[in-house]
């Protein structure tokens, strides 16, 4: 085509040609809704924020079709749903880990999910985003206060595992923590620390992985603190059983803000240490 080609349209629009567009009735969900128990926070015709208990698989996969928490949602919220990319579903904007607790928003509408997700895009870089969790983890810190900077990627050789990496498909990772309280607090070598930590970004397995990397994993993980189980002898015999029971590794998504999609309020939410995990610290606390 040379410089002077120009196409003509086959059919030239009127001024006063009316052009119509049919939009379809959102489709059924799918998966389908199951009858499962949540804890549910906050709910209006937008958005849902639910206090996920661990145990919780949040989206079907393999090995995980029903019993998940998406299944939950389709059952809890019906024709409130109003079709996110045309069919009724709940819009998924983050996750937590199957066995991590803690607090959760989800998108009931398009425009909703859209505007939440630009939020957690951003990572909190606006203001309109605050996420904070707290761990266990093993041994002292450091300081009180630190930052991990690390790239994550798929662990090269197990690809259900994260690992930090120098890899080209790595990407940037940023966790800020606090020490919260030291077991034991004063005067024999801490073996486990309280934290809160602070997401700038939002990786997969972030706070597990990072912690793991800086040498201090999360009690109870079993797939980034195996190292550490002779440790777990070494603890008051009410936290180990404490341990023990937790099955699980010691994190819980503990306080979630964010800009209402619709109405630009800022809500804030926060959860209480779940009894589980409470237990065990109440179990370390015999160290104090």
């Amino acid at each position: 085509m040379n410089a002077r080609t120009i196409l003509e349209p086959k059919h030239r629009v009127k001024p006063d040609d009316r052009i119509e567009v049919s939009v379809p009735e959102p489709e059924p969900a799918e998966p389908a809704g199951e009858d499962i128990p949540l804890n549910v926070v906050y709910e209006d015709d937008q958005v849902l924020v639910i206090d996920k208990p661990s145990g919780l698989v949040v989206h079907p996969a393999a090995g995980n079709h029903t019993g998940t928490l998406v299944n939950a949602i389709i059952n809890h919220c019906g024709s409130s749903l109003s079709g996110i990319g045309g069919v009724r579903r709940p819009g998924i904007v983050h996750r937590l880990d199957k066995d991590t607790s803690g607090l959760m928003v989800i998108a009931k509408t398009d425009p909703a999910h859209a505007h939440l997700s630009a939020q957690f895009a951003s990572h909190g870089h606006d203001g309109r985003l605050e996420r904070t969790y707290r761990a266990l983890v093993w041994g002292k810190l450091p300081k009180r206060r630190g930052t991990i900077t690390a790239a994550i990627a798929r662990h090269r050789s197990n690809r259900q595992k994260m690992a930090v990496s120098s890899a080209a498909a790595a990407r940037h990772a940023v966790t800020h923590y606090r020490l919260l309280e030291s077991y034991p607090e004063n005067g024999a070598p801490v073996r486990v620390s309280l934290i809160e930590c602070r997401l700038e970004t939002g990786r997969t397995h972030q706070i597990r992985v990072h912690m793991a990397h800086a040498g201090h994993p999360l009690l109870g993980d079993r797939t980034y603190g195996s190292g550490f189980k002779a440790s777990q002898a070494t603890l008051p015999d009410p936290a180990r059983l404490a341990l023990a029971a937790l099955n699980r590794q010691a994190l819980h998504a503990t306080s979630l803000g964010f800009e209402h999609p619709v109405t630009c309020e800022k809500l804030s939410f926060s959860s209480p240490t779940p009894e589980d995990m409470q237990s065990l610290i109440n179990g370390l606390a015999e160290l104090n």
